[in-house]
């Protein structure tokens, strides 16, 4: 509709008065391509800001994860070295028990040894008595038949 009421006031109007707007009309042309220029640079002024915004947010990202990543990897660091250390605790007791078991082992291995021996002993001296007190009887009665004299 504006159109056509623009086509209808150039149409109205004298060939002076046409002629007049049309030397005006490439200032307000240059003034409107200047003006959206003058808006495509601000366009493009502002979305290198926020190109470099959102860099320097992809950065700071990888700053925040990297170090994220190196505290986790101190975490396990240090959760892996007190399981180490746990684990040689572990082995220093058992191998402290187990060396306790075998001194314990040895000694009682020991003293059965030396009751065995004793026993032995012991069983060797009787039955030494035993056939000593034989021998002597066995003795006696072959000198006394030696001498003459009556086996009782």
């Amino acid at each position: 509709m504006e159109k056509q009421e623009q086509t209808e006031t150039t149409t109205n109007q004298t060939p002076e008065t046409v002629a007049q707007p049309a030397a005006e009309t490439p200032e307000l042309a240059g003034k409107y391509i200047a003006e959206l220029l003058s808006q495509a640079e601000n366009a493009y002024t502002m979305y290198r800001q926020a190109q470099k915004e959102v860099s320097k947010g992809y950065k700071k990202q990888e700053q925040q994860m990297e170090k994220a990543f190196k505290a986790d990897e101190q975490r396990a660091n240090s959760t892996c070295e007190k399981a180490m250390e746990k684990a040689l605790k572990n082995r220093e007791q058992a191998e402290q028990q187990a060396e306790e078991v075998y001194r314990k082992t040895v000694e009682k291995v020991h003293n059965e040894y030396r009751r065995s021996v004793g026993e032995a002993l012991k069983a060797r001296d009787a039955a030494i008595e035993v056939v000593w007190q034989k021998f002597s009887e066995d003795r006696s009665q072959a000198w006394s038949i030696f001498q003459g004299e009556k086996a009782s």
